[in-house]
């Protein structure tokens, strides 16, 4: 005789908002940051060098996703040109530290 398996729908809710959820997205988040600050440049010709790589936090909520039913976690960068670094302008190119993070950080 073969196993059998139901799937219900609101024990997988559950299990998405469970705190060991939310735990584990953070743990996730903060390893991408890890690898965020590690790849993040430093300008030494500004009025604030490593700001930007100073910048770097995480955080995790139980009311992601499309439905708000689900663990999430964030990492962001606060810095003012963030996302000039990320993605370059017509006089700096595109570092995309967030998103060589995501792949390098993610793979755990």
């Amino acid at each position: 005789m073969a196993a059998q398996f139901k799937l219900k729908r609101q024990g997988v809710r559950k299990m998405l908002q469970m705190p060991g959820m939310q735990a584990e997205m953070l743990r996730r988040a903060d390893a991408i940051a890890d690898v965020a600050v590690s790849l993040s440049p430093v300008d030494q010709n500004s009025s604030d060098p490593g700001h930007y790589k100073a910048s770097w936090e995480t955080d995790s909520t139980n009311r992601g996703g499309r439905r708000r039913d689900r663990a999430v976690g964030y990492v962001r960068n606060t810095a003012y040109y963030a996302r000039w670094v990320e993605y370059g302008t017509e006089r700096v190119p595109a570092h995309h530290v967030l998103l060589r993070a995501a792949h390098l950080g993610g793979a755990d």
